[in-house]
């Protein structure tokens, strides 16, 4: 098993045990201790890894560590382990002493789900204030788990990991603060942008306006953005799974003649639902009929597995199914991006089908 599948897979029991863990010593013993594990060291070698390390604290004698990685007989990791239920914001504070007296170049705060990895960046021998590494390992993602596999064994490399760190620093504070931006934009982010399409004074009146039109124009290019990606993912799964066939002349229907016409809003929608059930079965299963007054999705192409309706060419959209008793429900949609919010929905459909 790769680190990656050593990764995911320990979130995966984080997730399913963690409402049975109820002391801070269990915490370790079932989530941290295979986190230091997974990272190549040995929890039982004392050479490696040392519990309950002292760290001497000016006057106070004694004080202890959870943990110490030791590398070339020198602790490099400190590690402060709490309660998985416990906020990690009031415990920094203590990992912060234990680290200026100790010779360890980085400590990490965990409560076994939360992870947070410090160093000194901004001032030698004394913790910064904010984690150039955090993830949470239910949800890690591809690239935090690149960055934490530096810190594994094998690859350790103090000169290596500090290099990066910097970067890694600043470029997560820049990722919150745009994140800010984009929830709650402030008053010089939004006056950024109204001045350049504005021709007149920002008065008080102006940005409040501009304040809204700002928030919604930016959560309406996020869709966008999303929206192209998924059809050009989908398209090219479809692709895939479908390569075009040669034409046989002979073979060829005659041109239909009806006047249903397949708009590109209706197949938009069609790709919003695929992406929606991509997960529970094969794209080349769910199938669609255009009718003149619908848009039907079925799974198998089978009329008694329907999915659902789309009524997109009308004054009202709607995204209609099939209830228990046989009667079509409709559900208004505002935009195609209504669909999402009845992913629930829709996921339930299909699962009643497999079962």
């Amino acid at each position: 098993m790769d680190f990656k599948d050593e990764m995911k897979q320990l979130g995966d029991r984080v997730s399913k045990l963690k409402d049975q863990i109820q002391t801070e010593e269990a915490t370790k013993n079932a989530f941290i201790m295979p986190f230091i594990r997974a990272l190549g060291y040995d929890v039982f070698n004392p050479l490696e890894v040392v519990p309950e390390f002292v760290a001497d604290i000016g006057l106070k004698k004694g004080e202890k560590i959870d943990y110490a990685i030791f590398k070339d007989g020198n602790p490099t990791i400190l590690v402060e382990c709490k309660h998985w239920a416990q906020n990690l914001d009031l415990h920094d504070g203590q990992l912060l002493r234990y680290f200026h007296v100790s010779k360890a170049k980085f400590g990490l705060l965990t409560n076994g789900i939360i992870y947070r990895f410090y160093s000194d960046l901004v001032e030698p021998n004394k913790m910064d204030e904010k984690p150039f590494l955090e993830f949470n390992i239910t949800e890690i993602k591809d690239n935090q788990i690149e960055e934490l596999k530096k810190f594994h064994k094998s690859y350790f490399d103090i000169d290596s990991i500090v290099t990066t760190a910097s970067e890694l620093k600043y470029t997560n504070e820049l990722k919150h603060l745009i994140q800010q931006e984009l929830n709650n934009p402030s008053a010089d982010f939004v006056k950024h942008f109204a001045r350049q399409v504005y021709p007149s004074v920002i008065t008080a009146k102006v940005l409040d306006q501009f304040t809204n039109l700002t928030k919604r124009s930016i959560q309406q290019h996020i869709t966008d953005l999303i929206t192209d990606r998924l059809k050009t993912a989908l398209k090219k799964e479809d692709e895939s799974a479908n390569p075009p066939q040669p034409i046989n002349p002979a073979s060829t229907p005659e041109p239909d003649k009806s006047k249903v016409i397949t708009t590109e809003e209706e197949l938009e929608g069609f790709l919003i639902v695929k992406s929606i059930l991509r997960q529970k079965v094969e794209l080349s299963r769910i199938t669609y009929r255009d009718a003149q007054s619908y848009f039907a999705i079925f799974l198998d192409d089978n009329n008694r597995k329907p999915i659902c309706r789309l009524y997109l060419n009308a004054g009202k959209k709607y995204l209609a199914i099939v209830d228990d008793q046989k009667k079509e429900v409709k559900n208004e949609i505002l935009s195609l991006d209504d669909i999402f919010k009845h992913s629930e929905l829709l996921n339930g459909i299909v699962d009643g089908y497999l079962k």
